[in-house]
C-alpha cells in the first residue's frame, strides 16, 4: 500500500487526535454519559476508562470504551482497562458490520496456549506433582507477583506495578519452556523424585526473576535503553552496540551459524519503549543509510523543547511524555565502537534479559518461530520470524509472553547449563536449598554469570553491576514464595541426594 514509506497521518481539523473529541465546558446532570474518557486518577496498569457524567473539562472524550482503552492505554499489558469495559453482546453470525458488538471485543485476549494432549511429553509434564505443586505456589502469590516484585520505579522516584511485565505472561511462557522447552532444554522446575521437590525449581524461577527485576523490569522497559553517554551526548548509534560492541557481529559458532539470522541493511525498526526519565533518549531505531540522511547524529538530554513562547512554538513530541531532549541528525556522531550509522543495527536487546545480537534471535527462529516452520519442524510460533521482525518480542500483543521466553532461552543456554571453574549452577543451587536458603554464594554467582560471564567477576570485564540490588531482589522473591519459610526438602525415593542415580550393576 505505502511502498515502505507510509504517509503521516496528521490530526483532525480541532487539532485532536482522530476520533477523539474535547469536552468544550462543564456538563450538566449526572449519570451515564454517551462519550468515553480515560480516568487518569489511577496509576497506568490500573487505568480505565468511564463514561461517567459530568465529563471532566477539556479531558478528551470517545465513542467507545473500546476505542478509548486503545488510544489511552494501547501498552497496558494488564489489561485492565478493557477487563473493566461492560461484557459486549454477542453478535450472530453474519451480522453487517456496524452492528453493535460486530467490532472488537471489550474481552482480554485469551491465552495462545494450544491445547496439550495428556500422553504428550508436555501433557505428562503438566500433570506431574512437580509442576502442580510449582504453579499451585506461583498462583497463591500472583498478586504479590505483580504488586511487591513486578515493580518499576516512575520519574517521581515512586514504585509501581510495571505496565510491561505481568504474573499472566509470565505464567504462560513457562507452560511453553518448562514443558516443551527448546532443542532438547527445558526451564528446571524441580524434582520429581524428591518430597517437595518443585522448591528447586521455585528457587530457580527465583533466580531468574531477580536478575530480571534488575535487568528490565525496574525501568518497566522491553527494548534495551540508551545509555551510553559519549561526550555529554547519547549517540543514535548506540542501537548497534553500547560500551564498543556490536550486536551485528554477535555470530553464532561455526557448527550453529546456520541458524543466525542475516544482517539486513535495509531493514527499519524503531522501539516501543525507552527511559522516562526527564531529558531522556527516545526509542532505539535502525534504519539504511540514506543520501538524505547518510549518518546518524545523538539525542541532546538538555535540550528544552517545550517552548509555546517560541516562534515558532516548539513542543516535546518525538515521545509520549517526552519533558525535553530532542535528536539532533545534524551532524554524525560516534558510539563508543565509532558506528556513525545505524544501518543494520536492528539487534538492540529486547525481551526481560536483553536478548541481542543475530545469534541469539536467530535460535529463537530456528526452534521456535518461521525458521523450524520453514524447515518443516514443529514450531511453538511459525507465524513469527524473530530474524526479519525481532521487535515482535516486545511489540507483540497477541504473544505477550514472548518478552520472557527470549529470556527464559538465555537462561536454559547460558545459566542452567553453566559449569565453570568447579561451579555448577545445578549443583549450586541443590546446595543452597539443603543448606537452608541462606548466605549470598549462590546469587552472587549467578549475578556474574548473568552481568559479567562468570560466577566470580571480575573475569575481564569488571565487577557485577548492582550485584546487591540482585541479591535483595532474590531475597524479595524468596520471601513472597515461601513467607520466610520455605518447606523442608527430603532425600529421593532412592534415599540418595536428589538428581543422583545409582549404579545399577555392571
Amino acid at each position: 500500500f505505502f511502498g515502505g514509506s507510509p504517509p503521516q497521518v496528521g490530526s483532525s481539523s480541532s487539532g485532536l487526535p482522530p476520533g477523539s473529541q474535547a469536552d468544550t465546558g462543564p456538563s450538566t446532570g449526572s449519570g451515564a454519559s454517551e462519550r468515553w474518557y480515560p480516568d487518569y486518577n489511577a496509576q497506568y496498569s490500573l487505568g480505565k476508562c468511564v463514561n461517567e457524567a459530568p465529563i471532566p473539562n477539556g479531558r478528551l472524550s470517545y465513542d467507545t470504551g473500546v476505542e478509548c482503552c486503545q488510544k489511552t492505554y494501547a501498552n497496558q499489558a494488564s489489561g485492565a482497562c478493557v477487563s473493566s469495559l461492560p461484557k459486549t453482546p454477542s453478535v450472530p453470525s453474519g451480522s453487517p458490520p456496524g452492528t453493535p458488538g460486530s467490532n472488537l471485543s471489550s474481552q482480554p485476549p485469551p491465552t495462545t496456549r494450544q491445547p496439550v494432549s495428556p500422553t504428550s511429553e508436555a501433557g505428562i509434564m503438566m500433570s506431574s506433582d512437580t509442576f502442580i505443586e510449582m504453579e499451585n505456589t506461583l498462583e497463591s502469590v500472583k498478586d504479590e507477583i505483580n504488586n511487591k516484585l513486578f515493580l518499576y520505579q516512575t520519574p517521581a522516584y515512586q514504585w509501581v506495578p510495571s505496565s510491561v511485565y505481568r504474573y499472566d505472561d509470565f505464567k504462560e511462557s513457562l507452560y511453553v519452556m518448562a514443558t516443551d522447552g527448546v532443542a532438547g532444554k527445558k526451564f528446571y522446575i524441580g524434582e520429581s523424585d524428591v518430597e517437595n521437590g518443585h522448591v528447586y525449581g521455585l528457587v530457580n524461577i527465583a533466580a531468574f526473576l531477580a536478575q530480571s527485576m534488575k535487568e528490565t523490569i525496574q525501568y518497566d522497559a522491553c527494548d534495551e535503553n540508551s545509555w551510553d553517554l559519549v561526550g555529554g551526548k547519547y549517540p543514535l548509534s548506540n542501537s548497534c552496540g553500547q560500551l564498543g560492541q556490536s550486536y551485528q557481529d554477535y555470530s553464532c559458532s561455526p557448527e550453529e551459524a546456520h541458524m543466525e539470522c542475516p544482517v539486513d541493511p535495509n531493514m527499519s525498526i524503531t522501539g516501543i519503549t525507552h527511559a522516562k526519565w526527564y531529558g531522556a533518549p527516545g526509542p532505539m531505531f535502525c534504519g539504511p543509510k540514506t543520501n538524505e540522511q547518510p549518518f546518524s547524529g545523538f539525542w541532546d538530554h538538555l535540550y528544552e523543547c517545550n517552548k509555546g513562547w517560541a516562534n515558532p512554538p516548539e513542543s516535546c513530541d518525538d515521545y509520549e511524555g517526552q519533558k525535553a531532549g530532542r535528536y539532533d541528525q545534524s551532524k554524525s556522531y560516534a558510539s563508543t565502537g565509532g558506528r556513525t550509522d545505524v544501518e543494520g543495527c536492528c539487534w538492540w536487546g529486547r525481551g526481560v534479559i536483553q536478548t541481542s545480537g543475530v545469534c541469539n534471535f536467530g535460535k529463537l527462529n530456528y526452534y521456535l518461530g518461521a525458521g523450524a516452520k520453514k524447515d518443516g519442524r514443529p514450531a511453538k510460533y511459525p507465524q513469527v520470524d524473530f530474524c526479519k521482525d525481532p521487535e515482535v518480542i516486545c511489540a507483540s500483543s497477541e504473544y505477550k509472553e514472548l518478552k520472557w521466553i527470549a529470556g527464559e532461552f538465555y537462561w536454559m543456554e547460558s545459566v542452567q547449563s553453566y559449569n565453570e571453574g568447579g561451579w555448577d549452577y545445578t549443583t549450586e543451587l541443590r546446595k543452597f536449598v539443603e543448606g537452608g536458603m541462606t548466605g549470598t554464594g549462590f546469587i552472587d554467582g549467578v549475578s556474574g554469570i548473568v552481568n559479567r560471564g562468570c560466577h566470580n567477576p571480575p573475569c575481564g570485564t569488571g565487577p557485577v553491576d548492582g550485584g546487591w540490588e540482585r541479591a535483595q531482589n532474590f531475597r524479595k522473591v524468596l520471601d513472597v514464595f515461601f513467607g520466610g519459610s520455605p518447606p523442608q526438602v527430603g532425600s529421593s525415593s532412592s534415599g540418595l541426594p536428589p538428581g543422583s542415580q545409582v549404579d545399577s550393576g555392571p
